[in-house]
């Protein structure tokens, strides 16, 4: 009797452990669906010198940038902005968004576009600053509004259903994107420049 109540006792801790790993497997699996993926942006510079993201795609190397701006003849140039840049960036406004300060949680303002590091806190406030502060920020009326003016890229917007106006200008000119071709909802490319890089166009 005692052997078999030891196999019995065995086979109820066997089990036991079975649960609890699965348990954890699957809380596991739900940090991991909540994790925001890091993305790639590119953000342009408006003629008012606020700043909007054109591209914003998915990655799965580190998050990144690649910046147009105008110089001070009006010629464009690029510059690349690696992940500790667009965190140090992200960090000081969601200081100023703590003490109402930042341009991202205003209302009534009618520009898209917003400073730099205001436009990266509302297009990547998540995958920089982490989930809990990503939807804490989109949990404010004003900034969701703000994070959805700031980024016009096609990627980000919802799909224009087939025959409603602009369906067919929409598949028969498709968005031109930085890697060249058309753009599709892919995965950039997860290897960036390790150091920024300009390049000077006649504008």
């Amino acid at each position: 009797m005692k052997h078999i109540s030891s196999i019995a006792s065995k086979i109820a801790l066997g089990s036991a452990g079975v649960v609890i790993m699965s348990v954890l497997a699957g809380c596991e699996q739900k940090q991991e669906e909540q994790k925001q993926q890091n993305k790639f942006l590119i953000i342009e510079q408006q003629a008012g010198g606020k700043y909007v993201v054109v591209e914003s795609l998915p990655t799965d190397g580190p998050s990144r940038a690649l910046i147009r701006e105008k110089d001070a003849n009006g010629n464009t140039v690029e510059r690349f902005m690696n992940e500790e840049e667009m965190k140090k960036l992200a960090e000081q406004e969601y200081k100023k968004v703590q003490d109402g300060t930042s341009e991202t949680v205003k209302s009534g303002e009618s520009s898209a576009g917003m400073g730099l590091g205001g436009t990266i806190l509302a297009v990547a406030a998540g995958s920089l600053l982490g989930n809990m502060i990503g939807n804490a920020l989109m949990s404010n009326k004003n900034f969701a509004s703000r994070s959805s003016t700031a980024n016009q890229s096609a990627y980000s917007r919802p799909s224009t259903p087939a025959g409603a106006p602009g369906s067919a200008a929409s598949s028969s000119s498709p968005k031109k994107s930085y890697f060249g071709g058309s753009s599709t909802p892919a995965s950039a490319p997860s290897a960036a420049p390790s150091s920024s890089s300009t390049s000077t166009y006649g504008g």
